[in-house]
């Protein structure tokens, strides 16, 4: 995976940061750092800034697998266009159902890891996380974790960063709410960050040429196209992103017909007549000195 932030990649960033872009984020890994404890989670106060500086530029959502009341208190302040949370379940497809499965799975976890120590079962309603970070032998707990979702009926098992994530089959990814919400906000392209396997799905939600896909860090098997070295290089991204783009004060937040109508008229996050342009030019100037 090549190295966006390397002067040789800036302009595909640019390309997309001038075209009518939806920007996406995870949140855990990817605009927070992981944390021994998941309810300690936050963004550093350079990151809220930035992100807030990037949600009055371009429409910008977050999709997390925490629970949408969780990752909506997280976020609240930044003016971003949408929130979803249980990888895309919430807010459109949590039924019943889902509910009473996924708190069968859990009364089956807990009473199987009951005598382990340091592993976390996080009853998310419509979806379980077995956090083995604080684990004695992480090895170990994960390879009994893998064992004990396999044996959940209907489970899709996803692999986190020291976590291990069970959603329910046929249930929406984060891959089918990237699609949606890009659809529903008029946009004609996305970019998505994200930096574990459940993002693995929203890495390739569509065509190479509609999705600049960002993992942090390395991944050996991943789809995404391009790669930030450190959690904390999310903050020179999003500080690139805030320099392409001038705020628009009057931006749309209408959805579907009226939504693109409504940005063709006023312009929203049409492209310029070139990616190639000074403000390009500036940006590029800057990433290289900071790396150098």
């Amino acid at each position: 995976m090549p190295l966006l932030l390397d002067k040789r990649h800036l302009p595909k960033l640019a390309s997309f940061a001038t075209a009518n872009v939806l920007v996406a984020f995870d949140f855990d890994g990817t605009l927070a750092p992981i944390v021994q404890r998941p309810a300690r989670a936050r963004m550093r106060a350079p990151t809220r800034r930035l992100l807030d500086a990037v949600a009055r530029r371009y429409p910008c959502i977050v999709i997390s697998g925490r629970v949408l009341s969780d990752i909506a208190e997280r976020v609240e302040g930044i003016p971003l266009w949408h929130v979803a949370g249980n990888h895309g379940m919430e807010p459109w497809e949590q039924t019943e159902a889902i509910a009473r499965e996924v708190h069968q799975w859990v009364w089956l976890l807990r009473k199987r890891f009951a005598l382990y120590r340091g592993i976390l079962i996080e009853d998310k309603t419509y979806s379980v996380t077995v956090h083995y970070r604080r684990a004695r032998a992480p090895r170990h707990a994960r390879a009994a974790i893998n064992a004990a979702l396999r044996d959940l009926p209907g489970a899709l098992v996803m692999q986190g960063d020291h976590a291990v994530n069970a959603l329910p089959q046929g249930a929406p990814h984060k891959g089918e709410a990237l699609e949606r919400l890009t659809r529903l906000l008029g946009c004609d392209a996305a970019i998505y960050v994200g930096d574990d396997g459940t993002d693995e799905p929203a890495f390739g939600a569509t065509h190479p040429e509609r999705l600049l896909s960002i993992r942090i860090g390395h991944g050996q098997r991943t789809r995404a196209r391009y790669h930030l070295e450190h959690q904390r290089d999310i903050d020179k991204l999003l500080e690139v992103l805030s320099m392409i783009r001038p705020v628009r004060k009057d931006r749309p937040r209408l959805t579907g017909r009226q939504g693109r109508a409504s940005r063709r008229r006023q312009g929203f996050g049409q492209p310029r007549q070139s990616a190639e342009d000074p403000l390009t030019d500036r940006v590029r100037t800057r990433s290289v000195r900071r790396s150098a």
